[in-house]
């Protein structure tokens, strides 16, 4: 098994035992969420942005030039949609070419 840093360990868990916590009323659809904003506080603290591009591969924890929210774990919803949903976003969409510090590899 691939050993995990500890701070990567730390923001899955937070952003899944977020994920426990959020019980929505009704059942949210993609259309209703509005789009996560680069100002957002949790976004600015997780270093979310709407282009991937403009990350230097070499900051990220894991580096790589492809990394983007549409080859993470944690994005959800349709493929070909340019917004989708995120497990570390609950409530917000996040734009598919967007970066943040928590991207995990699909498995």
């Amino acid at each position: 098994m691939k050993n995990i840093a500890r701070r990567k360990f730390m923001h899955l868990s937070a952003a899944a035992v977020a994920g426990l916590v959020v019980v929505p009323s009704r059942e949210a659809k993609s259309q209703d969420m509005p789009m996560l904003a680069e100002s957002d506080p949790v976004a600015q603290s997780l270093k979310y942005t709407h282009d991937a591009n403009a990350v230097d591969p070499a900051s990220r924890a894991n580096p790589a030039a492809e990394q983007n929210c549409s080859n993470c774990a944690l994005i959800q919803g349709d493929e070909g949609a340019t917004w989708r949903p995120c497990q570390i976003f609950p409530g917000k969409l996040v734009n598919n070419n967007g970066w943040c510090a928590v991207w995990a590899p699909k498995a």
